[in-house]
């Protein structure tokens, strides 16, 4: 079993792969999309839930989405054509930082995947390269609430606290018009169903291969939760405009 198989187990129950209830994604989607018709692009989309409920609630938005996981895009594919979304939706196998597009987006997607392109400040260049005039950027990433252990910063890097990380945003050009930071009851939420749903799928299977390197991630994850980051992890999304150009 590998680290994508254990992520598809451990996303089971909870399809937004980041500390989110339903009510803060759709807020976030309203402030993000700027009319019903738009075009929306998901860098590092994974099973593309973002683009899946942007649609369904415009029937005239179209999207794409950009992953390295294959699995994870079949499992988009298949999620769209049970939800009739399938001709609307356009996904990309490939890195998304390196990823062209030959038109513009109103509203480009990056949460929970600043790795994918070293950090928030290359997460928000690659975003800008895609994006229309007037358009919106939503992005998502860690941030420090409270002082964290070298435990912690070992494990999760060297984030910044909340107020300098919307410092830097703001001084590499972008104006924030909405945001959104996790409750504590979202950041729980979601680490017990990470480690709730993988670990009830190898009490499940017992006699799969995986099942007790399934059962041993769930405990680590959860102790390392427990005892190291969960009192200084934050998460923060910022819908941000250009401030000029």
């Amino acid at each position: 079993m590998d680290r994508e198989q254990i992520s598809r187990l451990a996303h089971a129950d909870h399809p937004i792969a980041a500390p989110l209830d339903d009510d803060s994604v759709r807020r976030l989607l309203e402030h993000g999309i700027p009319r019903d018709d738009a075009r929306v692009l998901d860098l590092g989309c994974g099973g593309a839930e973002w683009l899946l409920r942007a649609m369904a609630a415009h029937p005239r938005l179209r999207a794409e989405g950009v992953d390295v996981s294959e699995g994870s895009l079949t499992r988009a594919r298949e999620a769209a054509r049970v939800r009739g979304l399938r001709e609307r939706l356009v996904l990309h196998h490939e890195d998304a930082a390196a990823f062209t597009a030959p038109h513009a987006f109103d509203l480009v997607i990056s949460v929970g995947a600043t790795h994918a392109f070293g950090g928030l400040p290359a997460t928000l260049a690659a975003a800008r390269e895609h994006l229309a005039p007037g358009g919106r950027v939503l992005v998502g990433d860690g941030f420090w609430a409270h002082e964290p252990s070298p435990d912690a910063v070992r494990m999760l890097g060297d984030l910044s606290d909340l107020p300098t990380t919307v410092d830097r945003v703001v001084a590499d050009g972008w104006t924030p018009v909405h945001g959104h930071i996790s409750t504590r009851r979202e950041l729980d939420a979601y680490e017990w169903a990470w480690t709730g749903s993988l670990a009830s799928w190898a009490l499940d299977h017992p006699d799969d291969p995986g099942s007790s390197r399934a059962l041993a991630a769930a405990t680590t994850h959860r102790g390392e939760w427990l005892r190291v980051y969960r009192e200084a992890f934050g998460f923060v999304c910022l819908v941000l405009r250009p401030t000029s150009g």
